[in-house]
């Protein structure tokens, strides 16, 4: 089980109606399908990685969040979860604003590009770091809009979107994220979890 989700798991309240967008082969949701909620519905662009949703008994609609949220009512959901992917989505402003409309709150879950080993291995080879989080060549990664975890801070500021809890994962530590900390945490953990409401 992936230190992930047992902090995203802990960010929500037990029974909630959760919906997690770009689920994936659904090992999230089944793991909070098992331990917190039998209220989880999946959003997923690939057909296969559906069908591999469903055969594990988990309920999963086809679709891609940029365009197809828009099917969900307001505040329809108790937590929208969007793990890992906000970087891969051409319009990333779009999709956290619909997440923030269907969801009453939700966590997103970035990579952190500001992480000390992406700077150095940009800096010494040249080259676009590959990672544990990051496992992509630079023409295979399905990227396109790197961020640090400042720049999530910076970009939720300047939106108004209120960060409820902000955590940050360094090997398999949760570390406790906020201004006061943001420059040290932003080079030394690899991944960044915010949970955040309009």
């Amino acid at each position: 089980m992936k230190k992930e989700f047992k902090v995203i798991s802990e960010l929500i309240s037990q029974n909630s109606k959760v919906l997690d967008v770009g689920c994936g082969d659904g090992e999230l949701m089944k793991f909070l399908k098992d331990n917190k909620t039998s209220k989880i519905r999946g959003l997923e662009i690939s057909k296969n990685r559906v069908q591999n949703c469903l055969s594990k008994g988990l309920t999963v609609i086809e679709g891609n969040a940029e365009n197809d949220l828009q099917q969900f009512p307001n505040n329809s959901f108790d937590f929208v979860i969007l793990s890992q992917t906000l970087q891969a989505f051409l319009d990333p402003e779009k999709v956290i604003a619909e997440l923030l409309r269907v969801g009453k709150k939700a966590i997103v879950t970035i990579p952190n590009f500001g992480y000390w080993k992406v700077r150095i291995n940009l800096l010494i080879k040249g080259t676009m770091p590959v990672t544990e989080n990051l496992p992509n060549e630079w023409y295979n990664t399905p990227n396109l809009h790197m961020c640090t975890l400042r720049d999530f801070f910076n970009f939720c500021s300047k939106r108004e979107i209120k960060i409820f809890k902000s955590l940050a994962l360094k090997n398999n530590k949760t570390l406790n994220l906020s201004a006061k900390n943001l420059a040290w945490r932003n080079l030394e953990s690899q991944l960044g979890i915010f949970l955040i409401e309009k």
